[in-house]
């Protein structure tokens, strides 16, 4: 393998996790991802999001019934990271932000031995995550990470090995669109 591909196979060795263990993560792990985090890049460099650790089991377990089916991670997950953003105009950029902040934490979450999982906050599930979350007026939560040890059920690879992607001559084009 070469020094390059090397270097980038922590990035291709995330994964999602939606099912952990009971034992939370330590407050050295959380800290590392939620720095990670805020260090994320921002269009314009607003950093607009706000970043909720949540280690309290109840509200987790509300949470995840809340936002069902997309937040079934948080059934399990013995911690959580929601991303708040402010509403206004700039929804699509605020969007793109959001999926930063929330790739990071699945990166960091990975490198520092735990596992993480995104879960989306659907329009009806809004005024409960932010009576949940004490969320000031203006704000709302479109994506929660549960972070967790991934179950062993979890960690069990759910393809064969090279089967996880498609091949890169379906993804990957040199200079422009194949022709068909």
């Amino acid at each position: 393998m070469s020094v390059e591909k090397e270097a980038v196979r922590p990035l291709l060795r995330t994964r999602q996790f939606r099912e952990f263990t009971a034992e939370p993560p330590s407050e050295a792990q959380l800290d590392a991802i939620v720095d990670a985090a805020r260090w994320t890049g921002s269009a314009g460099n607003e950093q607009p999001w706000r970043l909720i650790v949540i280690r309290n089991v109840e509200t987790l377990r509300h949470l995840a019934e809340a936002g069902m089916p997309q937040t079934r991670g948080l059934r399990t997950a013995t911690a959580a990271i929601a991303i708040a953003l402010p509403e206004d105009e700039y929804g699509l950029a605020k969007a793109y932000d959001d999926g930063r902040v929330a790739e990071r934490i699945l990166v960091a979450a990975q490198l520092v031995g735990l596992g993480a999982g995104i879960g989306w906050v659907r329009k009806p599930s809004l005024p409960s995550f932010a009576e949940a979350l004490a969320l000031p007026e203006g704000w709302f939560i479109r994506t929660i990470m549960s972070v967790g040890h991934p179950s062993a059920a979890a960690l069990a690879p759910k393809s064969k090995p090279g089967e996880a992607r498609k091949p890169r001559a379906e993804v990957v084009f040199e200079e422009h669109w194949p022709a068909s």
